[in-house]
């Protein structure tokens, strides 16, 4: 039996598959509101074959978004844009839902990646970003301002109301971003975090906002359902956030109860050196997995069936997430399972796509005409 499609468990969530469809920002938002786009980029990938689709990084405050585009979950309209499609999921899928609720820190203000990515000045447009430090994400820019305690205690705050925000929608998990040189990641990396206070210098300060905010978070959702997090294992910079850290704050995070860590990387400089390849970055996965004995999701470059079975098989991840691989292959999941032995759900519109050679690949079907 393939173990990619095995089912798992989740704190009180059971997933029928290993295969999650990787948050992915789409930059398509107006005031943070989800629109047509995100109904059908949603809907169609929701229909994947994976056991559970993550939205992508949903910014708990306006000023927290990466761009102008991004998602947000920050007042009633951005909350009443996303009950329509989420609506339309529950009717059509049997894929379980989860959420990244993110803050982008000093990379607010961005130009959407089409349009450059560079940061927006105030006066074209922008806003002026926050983060721990007052230190520039690139040499040049205007410098994010440092946030103080009311600062913090605002943002606490907010992914506070996103968690609960998303709870009324019926999410079924939450992943908190502390990955890709977003705020979390800021406070986490010395190359932003500079502070003198109770939240910079050791390892346990430059952990302590990011532990609050989980801590936050997972109190407001309801106990059941998991809450897990994304993490960069390494800065890919000398002298930079790198894997023993990250073990170190994943043990912290079992503590405190997480469910799983998303193992990615990079983010938090210009200057990382990333050795892209198949895979990449499982190997972080499979070091935390190892020596925390916590659910981790392996990601990166995780393109193919036989791929994605030989991490899982082999328990170098609990689970895989995929991106680039389901944009360009919306049915990615049922074709691994058509390779793999697996089985997944299709709706009955769908079933006769079903292969001569694969019977079983849908499960229990019927088809008759007269």
């Amino acid at each position: 039996m393939s173990a990619l499609f095995t089912p798992i468990k989740l704190r009180g969530l059971n997933l029928a598959n290993r295969i999650m469809v990787a948050p992915m920002c789409q930059y398509s938002s107006v005031d943070g509101e989800a629109n047509d786009w995100h109904f059908t980029h949603i809907n169609s990938l929701a229909l994947s074959g994976a056991a559970i689709f993550c939205i992508e990084a949903t910014a708990v405050e306006a000023s927290g978004r990466i761009t102008p585009g991004c998602l947000g979950l920050y007042n009633d309209a951005t909350e009443a844009a996303l009950k329509p499609i989420l609506a339309s999921v529950r009717k059509r899928s049997k894929a379980a839902v989860m959420m990244q609720l993110a803050h982008a820190g000093r990379k607010a203000s961005s130009h959407t990646p089409w349009d450059g990515g560079q940061l927006i000045p105030v006066a074209e447009g922008g806003w002026r970003a926050e983060g721990p430090s007052a230190i520039p994400h690139k040499q040049g820019e205007t410098p994010p301002i440092a946030f103080d305690a009311a600062g913090l205690a605002r943002v606490r705050d907010a992914f506070v109301a996103a968690a609960k925000r998303a709870e009324r929608l019926g999410i079924d998990a939450i992943e908190v971003h502390s990955a890709h040189g977003y705020l979390l990641h800021q406070f986490l990396s010395p190359i932003s975090n500079q502070r003198t206070d109770q939240y910079g210098g050791s390892l346990a300060n430059r952990m302590r906002f990011p532990l609050e905010v989980f801590d936050a978070v997972r109190a407001a959702f309801p106990h059941d359902k998991p809450v897990g997090l994304r993490v960069s294992c390494t800065d890919w910079v000398e002298g930079g956030w790198d894997l023993a850290q990250t073990i170190e704050f994943a043990q912290e995070l079992k503590k405190h109860g997480v469910e799983w860590i998303d193992a990615s990387s990079g983010g938090v400089s210009p200057l990382q050196k990333i050795p892209l390849g198949p895979g990449y970055q499982v190997p972080f996965a499979q070091a935390i997995r190892e020596a925390t004995g916590l659910t981790t999701i392996a990601v990166g470059l995780i393109t193919e069936a036989r791929q994605a079975e030989e991490i899982v098989a082999s328990g170098k991840a609990d689970m895989v997430a995929l991106a680039r691989a389901m944009l360009y292959d919306p049915r990615w999941g049922w074709h691994a399972a058509a390779e793999l032995g697996g089985e997944v759900f299709a709706p009955p519109q769908y079933w006769r796509s079903q292969p001569s050679t694969q019977k079983a690949l849908f499960g229990a079907t019927t088809f008759g005409t007269r």
